[in-house]
């Protein structure tokens, strides 16, 4: 494994870092580790099922539905009577 010193951080940088390591239970080292791996090997967000099910129909070209009719919505109930 590789070093990496770091000079010039702001104390309030610095004073963040702390807090937000020790908040996760690390060392301030390990999370700028995290942060860095994080900002230069991104994860992949996984699709949502929605997003699946529409890319598996995109490619056979889908259909088009009508809208659903609207109509005026149900007079509130009177509770009073």
């Amino acid at each position: 494994m590789s070093m990496l010193t770091i000079r010039n951080i702001d104390e309030s940088l610095k004073t963040r870092l702390r807090i937000f390591a020790a908040k996760q239970g690390v060392s301030m080292e390990e999370q700028a580790r995290i942060i860095l791996r994080n900002a230069l090997y991104p994860q992949k967000k996984k699709k949502g099922l929605g997003s699946k099910i529409h890319q598996r129909f995109a490619d056979i070209g889908g259909i088009d539905l009508e809208p659903p009719k609207r109509s005026l919505p149900r007079q509130a109930p009177n509770f009073n009577d």
